[in-house]
């Protein structure tokens, strides 16, 4: 079949306004999976599948996506020597857990790596944590420590789900927050929860990019992380 066949719902009429992406797997089926979870999330777009590593250079070289998602295991190469030449962000979607192999794709830069099988739900969760990562880092401006900060936030905070007894205490904390920049200690004072619960949701809601956090040097010189709500964090 030829690559112009493979292009996943996207393909080259894509809009624009997503990220671009690019699924290399040399099973179709899985490749059409993948393709179909970055389709259904929002401001994403498919560029295309390529089953090998010589059809993602050409499709790379023609369609410029923002993003691949690659497997290790290619007919004619190795899906983590592909996303370290290619110089674009990735994800790794593999069966591979051998440590060596884990090392390389984390010092190839890849932003997450996903150990199949794994569910859509999963690979959904790390397409809105990329995206909240791109709101970040796609400025003209220099970033501060603090956007820094929270880009990394996103792309590595947790994936668990949170319970509805963990959303009303988070819900608690931002309302005390409002439009300051608080410590934990402070927050917990205001709200009345004990210092390890606030410390411990505001760490989850840094991790989904909902609150940014920097440090804050106290009189004793003793350093303390403070929280503000991030931009567009929709809470």
């Amino acid at each position: 079949m030829a690559a112009s066949d493979r292009t996943g719902t996207g393909g080259t009429s894509a809009s624009p306004r997503g990220h671009g992406v690019l699924v290399v797997d040399d099973d179709f089926r899985v490749a059409q999976i993948h393709a179909d979870v970055v389709s259904a999330t929002p401001g994403f777009v498919v560029r295309g599948t390529a089953r090998s590593v010589a059809e993602a250079r050409g499709m790379i070289s023609d369609r410029r996506p923002d993003l691949l998602l690659a497997d290790v295991f290619l007919p004619d190469g190795d899906g983590v020597e592909l996303v370290r030449s290619s110089g674009l962000d990735a994800f790794v979607l593999t069966a591979a857990v051998e440590p060596a192999t884990v090392r390389r794709a984390l010092s190839a830069g890849v932003h997450a790596y996903l150990v199949k099988p794994f569910t859509r739900q999963e690979l959904t969760g790390r397409l809105e944590r990329y995206a909240r990562y791109r709101r970040i880092v796609d400025t003209p401006h220099p970033l501060s420590q603090r956007d820094i900060d929270r880009a990394v936030a996103s792309l590595h905070g947790s994936t668990r789900p949170v319970t509805t007894a963990a959303s009303a205490t988070e819900k608690l904390l931002l309302d005390a927050l409002g439009d300051r920049e608080l410590s934990a200690t402070e927050l917990a004072e205001l709200t009345g929860v004990s210092r390890a619960t606030a410390q411990r949701r505001l760490a989850a809601l840094a991790g989904r990019g909902i609150v940014g956090v920097h440090l804050r040097y106290g009189r004793s010189g003793r350093p303390e992380h403070l929280y503000a709500r991030s931009t567009g964090s929709g809470w």
